[in-house]
């Protein structure tokens, strides 16, 4: 992992030092905040990428806790939550949040959220989503939709895709946070990704100096994306077309 600019020495180890490998089954992650208080995150050591806590949602989680976004009453909308820690850590802020993932994570991402709800000063629940399908019952669009670590798989690409636009308001911040891979296929799939989502999508890249001083690292990257204007189209028109 790279260093990150400003931070401490050392400092920008610590997601990965922190972290660890694999968890074992039922191991519980800790993740302090700024207020002294933790968030405590169970892992599975099988099950797949999203039973696990991931550097690129830690960044993110306190990125959002950095103050660098106004989160309280926010409605906002995780995909690809796994163990649920960024939108947990949104519901700390006072938003009212919904992590969404596949099926098989619903058990994971409600431990966690028992585990955590005393610290929630906004509000969260986890729902089933799956991408490239029906989002209705999402709708109307969140303040927010965040991401950690979700450009994994080439097959999923496009479903991502179109759930972003599926669910995505003219108002809509988008934030991605992912790890910048170098190993096999996983340049082209970042390339791909960036390349399709620029279609539809303005992005813009977070600096370094504005992540956590603690939780940053040279090859963790965060975007704020939102959709490029619609000239004559009103949010009605755009809701009623994904309706």
């Amino acid at each position: 992992m790279g260093r990150g600019g400003e931070a401490a020495p050392g400092a920008a180890c610590a997601v990965r030092s922190r972290a660890g490998a694999m968890a074992a089954p039922g191991f519980v992650r800790t993740l302090e905040k700024r207020d002294g208080s933790a968030l405590r995150l169970e892992q599975r050591g099988a099950g797949g990428v999203g039973c696990v806590v991931w550097d690129a949602a830690l960044v993110l989680a306190k990125f959002l806790e950095s103050g660098a976004r106004g989160l309280r009453r926010r409605a906002v909308l995780e995909l690809g939550a796994g163990t649920g820690a960024v939108g947990i850590m949104a519901a700390t802020l006072g938003a009212d949040v919904t992590v969404t993932d596949l099926e098989e994570l619903q058990d994971l991402l409600n431990i966690n959220i028992e585990k955590n709800k005393h610290l929630v000063t906004g509000s969260v629940q986890a729902k089933v989503l799956k991408w490239g399908e029906d989002v209705k019952e999402f709708l109307p669009a969140p303040d927010y939709i965040l991401m950690a670590d979700c450009i994994y798989y080439e097959e999923s690409l496009e479903p991502l895709l179109k759930t972003l636009k599926d669910l995505s308001g003219p108002d809509t911040c988008i934030i991605c946070c992912y790890e910048q891979r170098t190993m096999g296929k996983n340049p082209e799939i970042e390339r791909k990704y960036l390349e399709l989502l620029q279609m539809d999508f303005e992005l813009e890249k977070v600096p370094l100096e504005k992540h956590d001083e603690e939780y940053r690292s040279e090859d963790i990257h965060i975007l704020n994306i939102r959709r490029k204007k619609m000239a004559g189209i009103s949010p009605r028109e755009i809701f009623d077309h994904v309706i």
